[in-house]
């Protein structure tokens, strides 16, 4: 199917009323997420997995996608207003778009936001239409042992390429591997580290992991570092309308912001985060005069904007057409498709063009609609700024414990949730990440399938797996990660060293 048919099959998906209705929803939920700072799509989406088990397939899929995409957003609003990012790529609108609040330009801050993201999850859709049907042909080449080292790339990639330590990534992963194969064995119908409990036999839950981890977690350790913020003045829309000069301004920066958010969204590991600073860095770079930057310059709004929102749609590229998520928000997007009996990969376009071809009409449909909303609902969102955050938090816990609850209506999984946040809770003291730890989780069940296939195939030969020359590259690739980051981690260490001594001399 070429992409002006699938586009024609996506548009007849995309434009049924329940469709609609769900686009609506997600990315009028995404956004109001994004705005609400330390909250995040990773726990919303946590929240909505069990809402999506009673609905179809596909606008669950649109629903969950319109609340990440959505909350790109959102994000720029409590960035502008008070210098609290809604999420963390929207740290960067923080730079200059509240200095331009401080000047009395908010209004204009807030106006180029929401046209830059909007051009840049055009530039996404686009890439995501091009890219992603001649990268799941090429996925069609694949056996069982390119799809495990693929899978395995891909988690290697998201635990060096992230930030903080690579060990405590690593590590991660591990865990993540470690806790999907609790349960019974598919192959075998052996029960595996359940210590006897029937709960535990269909294996950990996907909600309660991620619900523990991203939502409980997230809210025990925001509550007290948020302060309550006065938002200041009232935007009309009159002072939303940037200059001529200003328009001019933005221009090159949305194109430069959306290309490079285009690009780095669709590698794993990296995501909407790494775009946006990586465009703010290029566009300080490029600029005649780099002193106004940080003091509001309407460059650094708009290409960090338009960039986060390119790499939100492009995400969607290696999940959909070859099953590998790149962050951990598309892991769950990848279980909620899993969990819905719809396999990622290559065979995706083939089996399900309609839910393929649907959702990318469907983003298109839905940042449309969050264009008609951010302009006109801009005092909306500042007066849900002032909510205080001590009736916010426990109504999100309440939802939480609801939310894992009616999935199997086992008060076991409340329990479960509720260890799962505690756990989370200390790994962000300790400050090891948690997406890969999902990622690990979601994987790694579908790593193991493959390579045991691979291994029955080859008569138990670890050679096959450098053998084939697409898994061997993969193989390649994943040591010269590794090697890159040790080498990285060595120089960091050599160098607080020095430091160290120094300091003593």
């Amino acid at each position: 199917m070429d992409a002006l048919t699938g586009l024609i099959v996506g548009l007849q998906s995309a434009l049924q009323p329940t469709i609609l209705l769900y686009c609506f929803v997600g990315v009028f939920l995404g956004t109001l997420i994004g705005v609400l700072p330390g909250i995040g799509a990773l726990a919303t989406i946590s929240l909505l997995l069990p809402i999506t088990f009673h609905i179809e397939p596909t606008a669950a899929i649109v629903m969950l996608a319109g609340v990440y995409y959505g909350a790109q957003y959102g994000g720029s609003t409590a960035s502008v207003l008070l210098n609290l990012p809604g999420t963390p790529s929207s740290a960067v609108a923080c730079l200059d778009g509240y200095p331009m609040a401080k000047q009395g330009r908010a209004g204009v801050a807030l106006f180029t936001t929401t046209i830059a993201s909007f051009v840049g999850s055009l530039v996404g859709i686009a890439m995501l239409v091009v890219f992603a049907p001649s990268i799941a042909k090429f996925g069609l080449k694949f056996g069982p042992a390119e799809y495990f080292s693929m899978m395995l790339l891909g988690l290697i990639a998201a635990s060096t390429l992230a930030s903080g330590s690579l060990v405590k990534g690593l590590a991660m992963v591990v865990l993540g591997l470690l806790l999907g194969t609790v349960g019974m064995d598919i192959n075998s119908g052996v029960s595996r580290f359940t210590f006897g409990s029937l709960n535990l036999i269909d294996g950990i839950s996907l909600v309660a992991l991620a619900m523990g981890v991203f939502g409980i977690s997230e809210v025990v350790s925001t509550v007290n570092k948020i302060r309550e913020r006065k938002v200041d003045g009232k935007i009309t829309f009159r002072s939303m309308l940037p200059t001529e000069q200003e328009a001019r301004s933005s221009v090159m920066p949305m194109i430069r912001g959306s290309s490079i958010g285009s690009f780095f969204g669709a590698l794993p590991g990296t995501g909407a985060s790494v775009a946006s600073f990586m465009s703010y860095a290029v566009e300080k770079r490029v600029a005649a005069d780099r002193s106004r930057f940080g003091q509001g310059a309407i460059e650094g709004v708009a290409a960090p904007e338009s960039a986060n929102n390119a790499a939100a749609q492009t995400a969607f590229v290696p999940t959909l057409s070859l099953g590998i998520p790149g962050d951990a928000v598309m892991a769950l997007m990848l279980g909620a498709l899993i969990i819905h009996g719809i396999q990622p990969g290559p065979q995706l376009i083939a089996e399900q063009p309609s839910l393929f071809w649907g959702l990318i009409v469907s983003f298109g449909i839905g940042n449309l609609m969050l264009v008609i909303l951010n302009l006109p609902l801009i005092g909306v969102w500042v007066a849900l700024l002032r909510i205080p955050y001590g009736v916010l938090y426990p109504a999100i816990l309440i939802f939480i414990a609801l939310g894992v609850y009616s999935v199997n209506s086992s008060t076991f999984d409340i329990v479960m949730v509720a260890a799962v946040g505690a756990v989370g809770y200390l790994l962000l003291v300790f400050r090891f990440e948690a997406a890969p730890l999902l990622l690990g989780f979601v994987l790694g069940p579908l790593m193991e399938e493959n390579l045991r296939r691979s291994l029955l195939l080859s008569r138990g030969s670890l050679t096959t797996f450098i053998e084939r020359p697409i898994s061997a590259l993969f193989i390649a690739l994943c040591s010269a990660l590794i090697l890159w980051s040790l080498l990285g981690a060595l120089k960091q260490w050599l160098r607080d060293s020095e430091c160290g001594r120094r300091d003593l001399s």
